[in-house]
């Protein structure tokens, strides 16, 4: 993630914020040209740029309950931006559900600020009404017998199911400790479930797909079953050397999805960290020394990437343990892990591309 700068004071504000801290400006992300900016107020609900020409905006019909500051063009008939357009059930508007919603549209427009980033496609219900992406966040139900039954996270089809309570910490933790997962989040959801989207969207020809089944292997074997008896029988003895996380050994969907949340999670936190400037040189320990002179976004390597993200991982867990908290980047870089992130860092930037 980028730092950005309010065009009417020069402070530097962040994604998250809504107002300038100095000079009290609104602000609101232009997806447009994928940036923060200060507003200026004209008549009839709509915004201009600070200092950016004619060109008028509007916010998305979502900010009206603080659920998201994104701008829409006012030339454009969209009620909702390029993020919100896409969902079809979301929380309740009550005091739970409400907070719940926020922070799960945060989390979802950090999705889209990659998904922005790298140009990537994301049709809509309505411009592909069987395979466009849609979100539904759903509440957990309760059966005959006043037992809570969990609203399930998944993918169909470019339906992408996100179970609401997870907003709520608590739950999400209980969840992270009961299935032994070293990492669990929101944002860590969307990037996971999005990957099931692009393999269907973007593994499509035969090369292609001769390619990821011979670094992943075959997707089409029984789905239920290799959950069944990676649940019941656990990972393989060597998953360290061969996937990123015990969930990726699962099957070959899963495996394509934990590795392109992860190459999300390396290249957006290699952004944040080149725009803070960071630079590693820790005395008496060269290999820990690293750099970000290059666009994560655009670099052509997984290897360069890579690279530059493990002293940046080794740092932050260890900036986290000095804090009393856990690690960051609890998983471990295989060579096999570096080629498959590779595939998908390869195929992000052909779509992209392609996509222009």
């Amino acid at each position: 993630m980028r730092l950005f700068q309010c065009s009417a004071c020069g402070q530097t504000i962040h994604f998250e914020n809504r107002s300038c801290m100095r000079c009290g400006s609104t602000l609101g992300f232009d997806p447009g040209d994928v940036a923060m900016h200060a507003l200026v107020p004209l008549d009839d609900g709509l915004w201009q740029v600070h200092g950016g020409g004619s060109r008028t905006s509007r916010f998305c019909d979502n900010a009206v309950i603080d659920v998201c500051h994104w701008l829409v063009p006012a030339d454009q008939p969209d009620r909702y931006c390029v993020a919100c357009r896409h969902n079809t059930i979301v929380p309740t508007i009550d005091g739970v559900g409400l907070e719940r919603w926020r922070r799960i549209g945060l989390a979802q427009r950090h999705l889209f600020y990659s998904l922005l980033r790298w140009r990537l496609p994301h049709p809509t219900r309505e411009q592909d009404p069987q395979n466009g992406l849609a979100f539904e966040f759903l509440a957990d139900t309760v059966d005959t017998y006043g037992n809570t039954v969990p609203a399930r996270t998944g993918h169909k089809n470019g339906m992408i199911s996100l179970r609401a309570s997870e907003a709520e910490d608590v739950v999400r933790e209980s969840v992270r400790v009961s299935m032994n997962e070293p990492y669990r989040s929101l944002l860590g959801h969307f990037r996971h479930e999005i990957g099931h989207f692009y393999w269907q969207k973007l593994v499509a020809d035969e090369a292609t797909r001769i390619e990821a089944r011979a670094l992943f292997g075959d997707e089409t074997q029984d789905y239920a079953a290799a959950l069944q008896r990676h649940y019941y029988q656990g990972p393989p003895d060597d998953w360290q050397e061969r996937f990123i996380s015990p969930y990726a050994s699962a099957h070959p969907s899963e495996d394509f999805a934990e590795c392109w949340a992860h190459l999300f999670h390396i290249v957006d936190a290699l952004e944040t960290g080149r725009a803070f400037g960071m630079v590693l040189d820790p005395i008496g320990h060269d290999t820990l020394e690293a750099e970000i002179p290059f666009d994560p976004y655009r670099e052509p390597s997984a290897g360069v990437l890579v690279e530059a993200w493990v002293p940046l991982s080794v740092a932050l867990n260890a900036i986290q343990r000095s804090m009393g908290q856990p690690d960051s980047y609890p998983f471990v870089l295989s060579q096999p892990v570096i080629q498959k992130l590779d595939f998908i860092n390869r195929l992000i930037l052909g779509a992209a591309t392609s996509s222009r």
